[in-house]
């Protein structure tokens, strides 16, 4: 059973990239698929490379922000191990979703000697608050298109239903465990004990950071270059120039959710984009070609940055 969960944790996704790359294909005509690769074969490169440097800046900072998470901790990694790290993170994640994470605390645990269980506490601390900033923009995008949103979920009930279930039984187990592992003296379950207080302490040293309205001030950042690369693209596309910063806001957040479904979103990111672009009166074709433009823009860059970082951070650490 575990073996077969491990395979279809890694091929899963890329399967289901591929049957939503089909779709994709399967609701456009011969003549609209023309249209779409013509909008992107013609698309402006000099917003293209904005939303590239946008991409860049938002890995710089989320890279200086971590340090401010790991000060209280004792801990003060160099800043080029850091960024190298978060650039590996992102190639993983494309290779196996949701393994970045990992590989970023193993990373550097191995070139900082700073332990994983650490590390990763402080990356779930990062995405807490990352969670809540998403939490928020999809309260705003919402709001904004009240009606728009009411309608979908109305025709949905399912949804809500599920979130207002699963919420709570999570935070049922998570109380369970917190409370077994506190009170069991099995020396596995003590070492599980360590990992989860280790997790813990991670999670709160944003409790006694010292440099908190830093890390505010980096967070806002980063999301402002994660719209600021998704809004710019808008420009390549004719039929999307005058689209009010509204729409893009929510199609902005309807297209992040999607990301962690397959390989790096391959194929659902452009088809959600798309569909979401449809009720603001966008063109299939625009809305496909908009979404590819900027999925393939990231996507290249972080094969890049990420393919080359593996090779530099072991030049950086030859005298450790």
């Amino acid at each position: 059973m575990r073996k077969l969960y491990s395979y279809l944790k890694i091929f899963f996704p890329p399967f289901l990239g591929i049957f939503f790359i089909y779709l994709s294909i399967n609701i456009t005509s011969v003549e609209e698929r023309k249209l779409i690769f013509s909008y992107i074969k013609n698309a402006d490169l000099k917003y293209i490379i904005i939303s590239i440097v946008f991409g860049i800046l938002s890995h710089l900072s989320r890279a200086f922000r971590w340090k401010y998470l790991l000060l209280p901790l004792g801990y003060k990694p160099k800043f080029i191990n850091s960024i190298l790290a978060v650039l590996i993170s992102y190639i993983a994640n494309l290779g196996v979703p949701r393994s970045g994470e990992i590989l970023r605390a193993t990373t550097l645990s191995s070139y900082e000697k700073i332990p994983f269980e650490k590390l990763f506490g402080t990356i779930i601390a990062e995405r807490i608050v990352d969670l809540l900033i998403l939490l928020g923009l999809i309260f705003l995008s919402f709001s904004l298109q009240f009606e728009l949103v009411y309608e979908v979920l109305n025709k949905s009930p399912i949804f809500l239903k599920t979130i207002s279930i699963g919420a709570p039984i999570l935070f049922f187990i998570f109380l369970i465990v917190k409370w077994f592992l506190k009170k069991s003296n099995s020396k596995i379950l003590l070492k599980i004990k360590t990992i989860f207080n280790g997790f813990i302490e991670g999670i709160m040293s944003f409790k006694s950071m010292p440099f908190k309205l830093n890390f505010i001030v980096h967070t806002v950042f980063i999301w402002l270059m994660y719209f600021g690369m998704f809004f710019i693209i808008k420009w390549t596309i004719p039929e999307m120039e005058k689209l009010d910063l509204e729409y893009l806001l929510l199609t902005f957040v309807i297209g992040g959710l999607t990301l962690t479904a397959t390989n790096g979103g391959i194929g659902i990111y452009p088809l959600s984009v798309a569909m979401t672009l449809s009720f603001f009166g966008i063109s299939n074709e625009s809305g496909l070609a908009f979404g590819w433009i900027v999925w393939t823009s990231q996507t290249l860059m972080i094969l890049f940055f990420g393919s080359l970082s593996f090779f530099i951070l072991p030049l950086v650490n030859r005298r450790n």
